[in-house]
């Protein structure tokens, strides 16, 4: 009988175990370090959304060395979030990425001067020294500036291009006029150095017409031809976007979820809750649906850079709402 017992211990333990090792496993490749900008994957896995749709969902944070499409390309990840500039750009270089979901409806995207600058207005550009990120990150800069007729070679009636680190530095240390910011972070970087709201002066790249989608989900197009890998993608997005409103209805929650992922244990409190609070404002109104007006407006941005665009000719096959419309059924 302690036998039968055993064995059937032994083949219950073992279904449970098979049942615990069928969910499905999904990689993804975050576009920077762990913080409140991914908080809707992080919040979808600390809940249990992901488990609940039998998903399996690894987070790889990133970094100033890491490119996403280069991990996809790699085999690195299954999805990745991404820039759209930066992805139009390298579908168009030739490694077909598809934006799946589009998670962030607005731009947080700014230049910050300060005013001691005599920076007042965008006629006062030129001439001026100014910070841009790189690596994917300075075609909407790129584009704006192509778009305002203002040289970006250093040259007369031109500015100077500082590439600028992932930090605010170059703006304290006076080494340029203005520098890129986000609204949820860099912006906050200045202010918690000192600087007060009142001796900056910002251009947010919503108000300029020159704003483009930001922190979309993609993969590669020869993916979407797997059933199966379709299905795990559904399900994934479901759940995200189920992260993601949990997060905008929750965010200092939201932070909390956040701070327990950071393995760096190099972001704070103040400034998580901080930054939630701002990317709600970007994630709202989305539901994960990819507006193609918006999508059309950073088409046309990118194209409109003068003899150097960020891409030469509109795509196709940049986008599909197979996914979305499956999961949001």
């Amino acid at each position: 009988m302690r036998k039968v017992i055993g064995l059937a211990l032994a083949g219950a333990l073992a279904m449970a175990s098979g049942a615990a090792s069928a969910a499905d496993k999904v990689t993804l490749q975050l576009k920077w370090v762990t913080q409140a900008q991914f908080a809707g994957y992080y919040v979808a896995k600390d809940k249990g959304f992901y488990e609940a749709e039998g998903l399996d969902v690894e987070i790889k944070p990133g970094g100033p060395d890491i490119a996403p499409a280069q991990v996809l390309a790699g085999g690195g990840a299954d999805v990745i979030i991404d820039w759209m500039p930066s992805a139009l750009a390298t579908r168009e270089k030739g490694l077909p990425v598809v934006n799946i979901a589009q998670p962030f409806k607005s731009s947080g995207m700014m230049l910050t001067c300060l005013k001691e600058s005599g920076v007042t207005g965008r006629g006062d550009f030129p001439g001026r020294t100014l910070g841009v990120w790189f690596f994917g990150n300075e075609y909407p800069f790129l584009s704006w500036m192509a778009k305002l007729g203002i040289p970006t070679d250093g040259s007369a009636g031109g500015v100077t291009v500082l590439k600028q680190g992932f930090n605010v530095d170059p703006l304290l240390q006076k080494q340029a006029d203005c520098i890129s910011t986000m609204t949820y972070n860099e912006y906050w970087q200045v202010i918690d150095a000192g600087i007060a709201p009142e001796d900056l002066i910002v251009f947010k790249y919503e108000d300029q017409g020159v704003a483009t989608l930001e922190d979309g989900i993609y993969v590669l197009e020869d993916k979407l031809k797997d059933e199966a890998f379709r299905d795990r993608m559904v399900r994934f997005v479901r759940a995200s976007m189920k992260g993601w409103k949990w997060a905008e209805e929750n965010p200092d929650d939201a932070a909390e979820i956040v701070l327990e992922n950071d393995a760096t244990g190099a972001q704070t409190e103040k400034h998580q809750k901080r930054m939630m609070g701002e990317i709600a404002k970007l994630t709202a109104g989305s539901d994960g649906t990819l507006d193609v007006a918006d999508y059309e407006r950073t088409v046309a941005t990118l194209l409109g850079g003068g003899s150097d665009p960020v891409i030469t000719k509109a795509p196709e096959g940049a986008w599909t709402h197979e996914i979305t419309d499956a999961a949001l059924k």
